[in-house]
């Protein structure tokens, strides 16, 4: 077990000599600039995204906010533990730029510390950036797919802005619809309607 500082800190991350397990990671805090993920046990750092981005995310939530059923929550740019490891061995988080949980995962973490679970999600929402489009299209798809996580949706800005719902189909694997531009309405998993042009 290494020695790391506590997780509210903002600092420089030292390298991980080691790979890291999901406990080792949340212990490292928050880096000085950008953010991190860990990809089985591997700290991967990314710069902070471009402010039509944050923009984007920030008024999805805003959107969804207003809509989404009163014992659900969206939160936002915060670490999620896959749960495709064992606790002990080393693990995988990413950072998605949206989450829609119950409210009763907050209180969890309260009570016993840790951080928000795949078979907590509900909803997770990527805003792909010029440099994520291999990432949030591919290999995220498919690690969310194996989490468990039963709806993933992508919010392109590339051009006119779009939004590809993906539903869990079986047990590792999404069925993606069409992408969609203008407005956005889907009665599962709750009744939404999105003005996508707003997240412009």
């Amino acid at each position: 077990m290494i020695a790391v500082p506590q997780p509210t800190q903002t600092h420089m991350l030292a390298m991980p000599t080691h790979l890291l397990t999901i406990e080792e990671y949340t212990a490292l805090g928050e880096p000085e600039s950008g953010y991190t993920e860990l990809e089985e046990g591997r700290l991967l750092m990314s710069p902070s995204p471009v402010p039509d981005h944050n923009y984007a995310s920030g008024e999805l939530r805003d959107l969804l906010k207003q809509q989404i059923p009163d014992h659900l929550e969206i939160i936002q740019d915060i670490d999620i533990d896959l749960e495709l490891a064992p606790s002990d061995q080393p693990g995988f988080s990413r950072r998605p730029d949206l989450v829609i949980v119950d409210k009763a995962v907050r209180q969890r973490i309260r009570r016993e510390g840790g951080i928000i679970r795949a078979s907590e999600v509900l909803v997770v929402i990527e805003v792909v950036s010029p440099g994520s489009r291999r990432m949030d299209y591919r290999t995220k798809h498919a690690e969310y797919a194996d989490a468990g996580i039963q709806h993933y949706w992508i919010i392109d800005l590339d051009g006119q802005v779009s939004l590809m719902a993906c539903r869990l189909a079986d047990e590792f694997s999404y069925q993606d619809a069409e992408r969609v531009t203008g407005t956005f309405t889907t009665a599962a998993p709750f009744a939404v309607s999105l003005r996508l042009d707003a997240l412009r």
